[in-house]
């Protein structure tokens, strides 16, 4: 009878289906390696520059404009013009001069009080307090999408990121000293602060990605781009925009270089040149369009170029706060490669920091043949070059301005003149690096694999920042 109770009670188990639990656990088992190996796909995937915008001196306006500039060799300095400030009022030719400038020159661009507020939404009141560079970057922006061949109103409330790469504040001291404290009003407290410059782009358009303004002095804007990738690597977004903007309004600046001596007194930044003693200001910007290979692949974006791999980091303690540190620059550019998965070989060019000093020039050089020259046969040298031999130094935008004309390089398969070299500088071991800078147009011939380039930006702050592109013959 009890067994009978005990029996209804706890009736027996059905029996168990090893089988199909093992089935179940190993499929999982399955999902989860493809779900890992697609995590560690976007992880090491190369991404795709599908569009670019800029604005640089000389009138550029488009990539196929600084194109031009840069296939002529043309060296876009002139003297500073009367619309950001006299120049007889600051120039003496003698360095410890008091509040005085040694140098007439610059790269500047044209029109920047030019901007239609109503296009982007934007009182004409709020329009007149913000700095001209977050005016500028608003059009870029917007230029960059449309060469990309995105409508801009798709992204709108989209996972998109921006990274701005942005240095100089010479608005707002104008906006301090030109107006009396009782005529402050919110647009004049906010149109100048940096960071809302990357934040007024994204609120434009109503993008809803990783939002940032970076500052780390001339590595701003590569490390902008640098930080894109992460982004677009671990999902945070699905397009990015990044790039730079700097603009010289006022001199007070160009004084404090001067009495750091980092300025040339003529109009020409000679770098890697013996007579090398500095570099020439300039003023542009860029954005370029990012996204994931694959994605661009799948949506048949136009695939101008691809980022295979960067890397970032820090002189720590050097010879100084501001002194390049050779062992930092191997590091990055090591890293950079091997994050790549490239050999030191398939890099055929790459665009210098090159300010044109003779501390930085051959440091930089060293550090170069140390990493890329080891097993380079003399037959195939390194191609070394730098832009700011057409546009001068774009400080926080210099970064930019570089990797915009590898992109553009390597899209026309041509190498760009680099300017100003005469007699090269004899700090540099020559003879013992196989490496070459070119002082003409020359074609860039295709090695058994792609095309393959680095860019370098290396910030007084002491961050350094490597970035390897390849071609885009994606289709």
């Amino acid at each position: 009878m009890i067994s009978q109770v005990e029996s209804k009670l706890h009736p027996p188990s059905s029996p168990v289906n090893y089988k199909s639990l093992l089935k179940k656990a190993f499929l999982e088992l399955k999902r989860l390696e493809v779900d890992l190996q697609t995590l560690k796909n976007h992880q090491h995937e190369p991404i795709a520059i599908i569009g670019m915008g800029c604005r640089f001196p000389q009138g550029i306006n488009t990539p196929e404009a600084y194109w031009q500039l840069l296939f002529q060799g043309i060296n876009a300095i002139t003297e500073v013009p009367a619309q950001r400030w006299n120049i007889d009022d600051y120039y003496d030719p003698n360095p410890d001069a008091p509040g005085k400038m040694y140098t007439r020159y610059g790269g500047f661009l044209d029109d920047i009080d030019q901007f239609d507020p109503h296009f982007f939404g934007i009182s004409p009141k709020e329009a007149a307090a913000i700095d001209p560079q977050q005016r500028l970057l608003l059009e870029i922006a917007w230029e960059a999408l449309e060469n990309a061949g995105q409508p801009v109103t798709q992204f709108s409330g989209s996972q998109t990121g921006v990274f701005i790469g942005l240095t100089a504040d010479d608005y707002a001291h104008l906006l301090i000293n030109g107006y009396e404290r009782e005529n402050l009003n919110v647009y004049r407290s906010l149109g100048a602060l940096r960071c809302m410059a990357a934040g007024r782009l994204a609120y434009c358009l109503n993008l809803q990605g990783p939002v940032m303004e970076v500052d780390t002095a001339c590595s701003s804007s590569l490390l902008s781009v640098h930080l894109a990738t992460q982004s677009l690597h671990s999902g945070e977004c699905n397009l990015a925009l990044a790039g730079g903007i700097n603009l010289m309004l006022t001199p007070e600046t160009t004084i404090g270089l001067c009495k750091m001596r980092a300025l040339t007194p003529d109009d020409r930044c000679k770098t890697f040149d013996a007579q090398a003693d500095g570099y020439v200001r300039g003023e542009g910007g860029g954005i370029v369009v990012l996204k994931r290979l694959s994605d661009a692949v799948r949506d048949n974006d136009p695939i101008l170029a691809v980022i295979r791999g960067s890397a970032v980091n820090h002189d720590g303690l050097s010879n100084g706060l501001t002194a390049p540190n050779g062992s930092a620059q191997e590091a990055v550019i090591q890293k950079a490669l091997v994050n790549a998965g490239v050999s030191p070989e398939q890099i055929q060019y790459v665009e210098a920091h090159g300010t044109g000093t003779s501390l930085g020039d051959p440091i930089e050089v060293q550090a170069l043949g140390n990493v890329l020259g080891k097993t380079r046969s003399v037959d195939t040298p390194l191609i070394v070059g730098s832009v700011k031999t057409n546009l001068g130094h774009l400080e926080g935008a210099a970064g930019i301005a570089s990797f915009m004309k590898v992109v553009l390089a390597l899209k026309n398969k041509h190498i760009p003149p680099h300017l100003h070299l005469k007699k090269p500088n004899p700090y540099i071991p020559w003879q013992k690096l196989p490496i070459t800078v070119p002082n003409q147009l020359m074609p860039w011939q295709a090695q058994e694999e792609s095309r393959f380039a680095g860019v370098s930006s290396f910030g007084m702050s002491g961050t350094n920042v490597h970035i390897i592109i390849e071609e885009g013959d994606y289709k």
